[in-house]
């Protein structure tokens, strides 16, 4: 988030494993917004990324960038200071 890494609190989003089958990235986390671009490594493809996620992204006119975490690394590698991420790196 703007340079500085924290751990993802994803207790908001638990009540939503049972769904999916993971916990999702749910708009009811802190997401770090204040960006143009967000990139979310989604692990191997494990971590679902919830619809509403996606609609903020569109509302706030950020563009917002899914793929494994492999290749949002590759993409955090290439972008400037106004992207942030959300990366999920244990499945």
């Amino acid at each position: 988030d703007r340079g500085h890494i924290r751990k993802r609190n994803k207790k908001p989003s638990k009540k939503f494993r049972d769904t999916f089958g993971h916990t999702p990235l749910s708009i009811e986390e802190d997401i770090p917004w204040k960006c143009q671009r967000l990139v979310i490594g989604t692990g191997t493809g494990a971590l679902p990324v919830m619809d509403e996620v996606k609609r903020e992204a569109d509302r706030r006119r950020i563009k917002l960038d899914i793929l494994p975490t492999a290749g949002a690394i590759k993409t955090l590698q290439e972008a400037d200071d106004e992207t942030n991420a959300i990366l999920h790196v244990t499945c």
